[in-house]
């Protein structure tokens, strides 16, 4: 029997494994990400709203929870989501982790931003709600999730370090420890406070590499949160924002010129093959090979 993705999530929490992990927008690289020896990857609210031309704050549960069951079910590492504000209170919040769970994702994060939130939250204006409203929404997600699957990771968000700062971020997440979450995510406004936020929370924290920021908010390698004391880190826009990069390029070049030579032609023979590699397609000959391609054809 396979392991569940939740049970890998926690075994890789357990062996204090740095869950390096980068937001994917579908299945493709979702396995691509896999295939780099990625333990583990992460679907961000902004990389599906960008991804379906609607953006974050017009998403709703049932477009975050299809895609990132879509991308959990076609990896064999565990996938986490961003499950914004829980769309909605702690009732509503509950059904959000019902569904993630039912669709293989093995954890979310849940914030303190309004719901519905708007679109302001990309200009970085916190629309934080009360306290003791966040930590309802977080106690009644781990009653669920104690219910229907111990083992699924609920991550509490607060974004309220960029206007509060981090006395109030901290105490917030210190709050959602008390009942029961996981680990932790906030927003340091520079690297003092980068530097301040694990010894200030007592849950473990997920740092957000968000690149190409217009908050000043710092970049750090790898190495450098773990010094620091982080466990995990999403990489918010890496692969969304350098495929549109690199996307513009080749097309602008094929509409300018009518060719493009940015790739060699063994560059377009390898991305093929890998493409076909990653999507399994030698199985699928493997199995057709073996039932109606060695039927005799009709003439």
């Amino acid at each position: 029997m396979q392991q569940r993705s939740t049970t890998r999530l926690r075994e890789l929490l357990a062996a204090k494994t740095f869950l390096h992990m980068p937001s994917v927008y579908d299945a493709l690289t979702g396995r691509l990400v896999q295939s780099l020896g990625y333990e583990s990857a992460y679907v961000g609210g902004y990389v599906t709203g960008g991804a379906l031309a609607v953006t974050e704050p017009l998403l709703t549960m049932t477009e975050q929870v299809r895609l990132a069951g879509d991308i959990a079910q076609s990896v064999g590492i565990p996938v986490l989501a961003d499950a914004g504000a829980g769309f909605g209170e702690p009732l509503h919040t509950m059904r959000t982790v019902r569904e993630f769970i039912r669709n293989g994702v093995a954890g979310i994060h849940i914030e303190d931003q309004l719901y519905p939130k708007r679109a302001h939250y990309h200009k970085y204006v916190v629309h934080g709600i009360p306290v003791e409203e966040f930590v309802d929404k977080i106690e009644y997600s781990v009653r669920q999730r104690n219910e229907a699957d111990p083992d699924f990771v609920i991550i509490a968000r607060t974004d309220t370090c960029r206007a509060l700062g981090l006395e109030e971020a901290s105490m917030r997440l210190n709050r959602a420890a008390d009942v029961g979450a996981d680990m932790g995510l906030l927003f340091p406004r520079n690297p003092k406070e980068a530097e301040e936020a694990p010894r200030k929370c007592r849950l473990p924290l997920v740092y957000v590499q968000s690149r190409g920021n217009r908050d000043g908010r710092p970049l750090f390698t790898r190495q450098e949160l773990i010094d620091m004391g982080y466990v995990a880190c999403i990489e918010a826009q890496v692969v969304l924002c350098s495929a549109l990069h690199h996307h513009k390029k080749i097309l602008r070049e094929l509409r300018d010129t009518g060719d493009v030579t940015g790739m060699t032609n063994q560059d377009w023979i390898d991305a093929r093959q890998e493409v076909e590699d990653l999507i399994d397609l030698t199985a699928h000959y493997e199995i057709e090979q073996a039932t109606v391609e060695a039927r005799p054809q009709q003439k």
